[in-house]
């Protein structure tokens, strides 16, 4: 890991949503080795409840979900004035979907991730430089 990674991980913190265990261990993992530090969440309702979200971090949310979806999340934590930015994972976007999230301030990267979700992750902490409040 080049230094610049690691800086950039010690001073922001992502927060994954994802029902699917897997993917949330395999996300986890794969960040934690790029150096941020992960909180995952498996629900809606357990992300929601959390009582201190960091100021600095990068909401990275499956759109798929079984109580509400992705964009649903994020607009619950946007009427919060939780305003950290936000990248909604899912397959095979419509134009509906991104014009949806595109209004929410969110960015989309497509499964199977591949290397676009870090490219997501750091232009998102790259253009977002005020803590939420």
């Amino acid at each position: 890991m080049n230094q610049s990674r690691a800086v950039m991980g010690a001073k922001h913190a992502l927060l994954i949503l994802d029902d699917d265990s897997a993917v949330r261990a395999s996300l986890k993992f794969c960040l934690e080795i790029e150096g941020f530090g992960v909180r995952a969440y498996s629900s809606a309702h357990e992300l929601l409840n959390e009582d201190s979200l960091p100021a600095s971090s990068c909401l990275v949310v499956d759109y798929h979900m079984p109580t509400m979806n992705g964009l649903e999340v994020v607009a619950q934590l946007r009427d919060r004035h939780i305003l950290n930015p936000a990248i909604l994972v899912t397959s095979h976007p419509n134009e509906n979907l991104r014009n949806r999230a595109d209004a929410a301030g969110s960015s989309i990267v497509e499964k199977p991730l591949l290397g676009g979700l870090l490219d997501s992750i750091r232009k998102a902490f790259d253009g977002h430089t005020k803590p939420s409040s």
